[in-house]
């Protein structure tokens, strides 16, 4: 090991060190770089549902209910709708109304997410603001949650 001294009268030595300053400067913005963009590239996501039981729905008079069936059907309180436009008409007559309605709605588990999407399209297009999906209570997970539930009232 030699130190680089230099007195007053001697020529300068050259400097035989590595700076890595720089470098390290360059390896931290990559792994920025690496960081934000592996996010981004990575579309496919794995998500595991939660099993939950169902909560019964107070039914108003003033909510719609509107179902999709398999063949991508849509009905308005049980009365057929021929078109998406047809529907976002009557969406749009009811999101005026004060209070406005909630919207109910049935899809079948048959049914393609283009159908679904393409009625939750209209009903954000509408106005309506409140929309809940309606589905079959999970009958294992609603009778455990009445035993635990019975459990702690002993």
């Amino acid at each position: 090991m030699s130190m680089n001294m230099q007195l007053d009268g001697e020529d300068q030595a050259l400097n035989s060190t590595i700076n890595t300053t720089p470098l390290v400067d360059v390896m931290l913005v990559l792994l920025i770089i690496f960081l934000i963009t592996v996010p981004v590239i990575n579309k496919r996501i794995h998500v595991d549902l939660p099993d939950a039981a169902n909560v019964a729905t107070q039914t108003k008079p003033e909510n719609i209910v509107i179902a999709v069936k398999a063949d991508g059907s849509m009905y308005w309180n049980n009365a057929p709708v021929a078109t998406t436009q047809e529907l976002l008409k009557m969406i749009e007559e009811k999101a005026v109304v004060k209070p406005q309605p909630e919207i109910h709605l049935w899809a079948d588990r048959e049914a393609l997410f283009q159908s679904v999407g393409r009625v939750l399209y209209a009903i954000q297009r509408g106005g309506i603001v409140k929309v809940g999906f309606i589905t079959q209570p999970d009958l294992d997970a609603l009778a455990e949650s009445r035993a635990s539930a019975a459990a702690q009232a002993h």
